[in-house]
């Protein structure tokens, strides 16, 4: 974009999928991918705020980041039949049991509040990262926190991270 004189400030999005041929790009995105980002921003060391207003205006060239040691994985917990048709407005609970795990982060995704009740709204209903220092404590830790959380219809994978882990 540069080369073409088009100026582009911001985030630019790469998804990947991993083939026996190597890394194969699906999409490019202008913004961050859902649930990628729930498991990139919590390991940026550093302010993630900070990090997109430098990047806006400029100033991200002189920014330092401290490198994190850490793992990451998120569970995408899904109503049941997405992509296709799914049922709304299911209580969720265990949002608290599972915000209590070890390193658990619980991103809202698919959900709505309604009369003091958490109800699903969407397909993708929630995001749940857990951050370690290994990644299998991560994965172990992700899946912990979404077996706490409960609403009709809920479907998850339970293969998050396995090519990871045989690799290790």
């Amino acid at each position: 974009m540069a080369r073409e004189g088009r100026l582009y400030k911001g985030c630019l999005y790469a998804g990947l999928m991993i083939t026996d041929q190597g890394p194969k790009v699906v999409e490019f995105n202008c913004r961050f991918g859902d649930p990628e980002a729930q498991v990139v921003l919590p390991l940026m060391g550093g302010d993630p705020i900070e990090i997109l207003l430098r990047a806006a205006t400029g100033g991200i060239g002189n920014l330092r980041l401290e490198k994190q040691s850490l793992a990451a994985a998120c569970v995408v917990l899904a109503s049941g039949g997405y992509p296709g048709s799914y049922e709304k407005g299911c209580v969720i609970n265990g949002l608290k049991a599972a915000g209590e795990v070890s390193g658990a982060l619980v991103f809202h995704a698919g959900t709505k509040s309604d009369g003091g009740n958490i109800l699903t709204a969407g397909g993708r209903v929630l995001g749940v990262t857990a951050i370690s220092a290994t990644l299998p404590e991560a994965i172990d830790h992700a899946y912990q926190a979404a077996d706490l959380i409960e609403f009709d219809g809920k479907h998850l994978r339970r293969d998050i991270g396995h090519r990871a882990l045989h690799r290790e």
